[in-house]
C-alpha cells in the first residue's frame, strides 16, 4: 500500500473536489481512498509514503487519438524540391512515403519512443491509429509489445485503406481482426483494439462493406479520420452524397463507440448523424492548424449533443499542450474570447474519461475510491489559491506536460521524480536515434 500525500489532490470527479494538503491511497491496482495526508496516515498507518511537497496530485491524461509511427518524422528531410502545398500532397509527399518504409524495428522504436515521451508528459492512455502498409501482419504485436514494456493503457488499431490496392486492404482486416481477438481473449483493462480506417477517400464500396461485416461479427466500432480535409468532401459529394458522414452512415461505420476523428468540413446535418449514431468526434486542434485544414465545428457539435474528445494526432505527446491550443484556435476561429473554455475542459477531463471508460471497463481520468490507480504528481507550485472552481485555469495557464515529476499507472510507478522506471531510458533513446538515422537513408 503506498500513500501520496502532502499535495494539492484535483479529484476530477463528479463534484471536482480540490483537496489541500491531501493524498491518494493506492493498494495493488486502484486507489482505496482519497483525503486529507494526516487523517490518511493515520488510517493507513503500515502504507509507504511519497511525500510530494505540496505538488499537484490528479489523475493520469487520456489521448484518444494518437500514431505512434510518425516519430521519425521529426526533423525529417522530405528530400523534395517541392513541399507539399495541401492536405493531400503532405499525405502524398510525407505520411504514406514513410509509412511504407516501416520495418519492425523502425515500428518498435517510434512506439516505444512515443509512449514513453507520453509517459514522461503525464499520458496514462492512448488510443493509437497505426499504418505501414509493407508490413502490416503482426504490426499490432510490435507495437502492443512496446505498451506492455512501457506499462500505458493503449486501445490499437491498423489503419486500412484501398490507397495500395484491395489486396493491402484485405491485409489490414486480417491485421485488426487479428489483433482484436487476441486481446478480447486476454481481457484485460491495459490493451483493446478496434477496426482503423484511413478515411472515406481512400476506402473503396467493397471494403467498407467488409469491415462493417467485421465490426458486426466482433462486436467492436471503428477509428477512423472523417472530413479532417476538404478532398474527403468533395470526394463523397461526387460519390452522390451529401458528405463524408452520409457516405459512412450508409456503411454502417458510424455506429456507437466509432472514433470520428478531426470532424473538420462535416456538414450540420452531419453532426446529427454522428448523435444519433452514438459515434464519437475526436479533435486534433494542432495538427488542424498545421496542415491548414481548418477548424472543426466543436461548439456546435456539442450543442448537437455531440461527445467531443480530445486527442494529438501524433503532432505532440502532451496533452496539456493539446487543451491550450484547443482553447486558443475556438477563441480565434470565433473571434470569441469567452469561447471554448467550458467546450474544451469537457472535451478532455468529461469527454476523454467517458471515451476511455468505454474501452477499457474502468473508471478512468478520476481519483476516488474504487478506480484504477492512473495517477500523475505534477511539479507546480501556483502563485495564487487553487479551488474546485479555477483548478482547471490553473492547468491551462499553468501546467505543461513537462512539469509531471511522477506518472502511475494500475498502481505501477512508470516514472517517478523524471526518471523513467524499470527501463534504460538512455539506451532506448540510443537506441531510437541510430535507427531514426537508418530510417532517415531509407526514406
Amino acid at each position: 500500500m503506498l500513500i501520496i500525500g502532502n499535495g494539492t489532490v484535483l479529484t476530477f470527479d463528479k463534484d471536482f473536489q480540490v483537496i489541500s494538503k491531501g493524498g491518494v491511497v493506492i493498494e495493488e491496482e486502484n486507489v482505496v481512498a482519497i483525503g486529507e495526508t494526516e487523517k490518511l496516515i493515520s488510517k493507513y498507518p503500515d502504507a509507504a509514503f511519497k511525500d510530494v511537497q505540496g505538488k499537484i496530485i490528479m489523475p493520469g491524461m487520456i489521448n484518444t487519438h494518437m500514431h505512434l509511427y510518425s516519430t521519425f518524422a521529426r526533423g525529417m528531410d522530405l528530400k523534395t524540391d517541392q513541399p507539399p502545398k495541401n492536405f493531400v500532397e503532405i499525405l502524398e509527399k510525407l505520411w504514406w512515403r514513410l509509412d511504407k518504409v516501416l520495418n519492425e524495428e523502425d515500428i518498435y522504436c517510434s512506439a516505444i519512443y512515443a509512449l514513453l515521451d507520453g509517459v514522461k508528459k503525464g499520458t496514462t492512455t492512448i488510443f493509437d491509429h497505426h499504418a505501414s502498409s509493407n508490413l502490416i501482419d503482426g504490426s499490432l504485436d510490435i507495437i502492443s509489445e512496446a505498451v506492455r514494456q512501457t506499462g500505458i493503457r493503449a486501445n490499437l488499431s491498423y489503419e486500412i485503406s484501398d490507397r495500395d490496392g484491395h489486396e493491402k486492404a484485405l491485409d489490414g482486416i486480417r491485421e485488426n481482426e487479428r489483433f482484436i481477438k487476441k486481446a478480447q481473449q486476454e481481457g484485460t483493462s491495459y490493451l483493446g483494439g478496434m477496426i482503423g480506417l484511413h478515411a472515406s477517400f481512400t476506402l473503396n464500396n467493397e471494403t467498407l462493406s467488409e469491415v462493417a461485416a467485421l465490426a458486426d461479427e466482433l462486436g467492436v466500432p471503428f477509428h477512423i479520420h472523417v472530413a479532417e480535409g476538404i478532398a474527403d468532401f468533395y470526394e463523397s459529394k461526387t460519390r452522390g452524397y451529401k458528405g463524408v458522414a452520409e457516405r459512412l452512415n450508409r456503411f454502417h461505420i458510424l455506429r456507437p463507440g466509432t472514433l470520428a476523428i478531426h470532424g473538420v468540413h462535416l456538414k450540420e446535418e452531419e453532426l446529427e448523424i454522428l448523435k444519433n449514431n452514438d459515434s464519437y468526434l475526436i479533435h486534433c486542434p494542432e495538427s488542424n492548424m498545421g496542415n491548414a485544414v481548418g477548424a472543426a465545428p466543436i461548439k456546435a457539435a456539442i450543442d448537437k449533443g455531440v461527445t467531443v474528445g480530445l486527442g494529438t494526432d501524433g503532432y505532440t505527446t502532451d496533452m496539456f499542450e493539446s487543451i491550450k491550443v484547443a482553447n486558443l484556435l475556438q477563441k480565434h476561429e470565433s473571434h470569441n474570447p469567452q469561447a471554448g473554455w467550458e467546450e474544451v475542459f469537457q472535451m478532455a477531463f468529461k469527454n476523454n474519461r467517458e471515451i476511455a471508460a468505454r474501452f477499457f471497463g474502468e473508471t478512468l481520468g478520476v481519483l476516488q475510491a474504487g478506480a484504477p490507480a492512473d495517477v500523475i504528481v505534477v511539479n507546480y507550485y501556483p502563485p495564487t489559491p487553487i479551488t474546485s472552481e479555477n483548478a482547471y485555469f490553473h492547468i491551462l495557464f499553468g501546467i505543461s506536460g513537462d512539469m509531471v515529476d511522477t506518472t502511475i499507472v494500475g498502481g505501477k510507478i512508470l516514472m517517478e521524480d523524471r526518471e523513467i522506471s524499470g527501463l534504460d531510458y538512455e539506451r532506448i533513446t540510443r537506441r531510437v536515434k541510430e535507427q531514426a538515422n537508418d530510417f532517415w537513408k531509407r526514406f
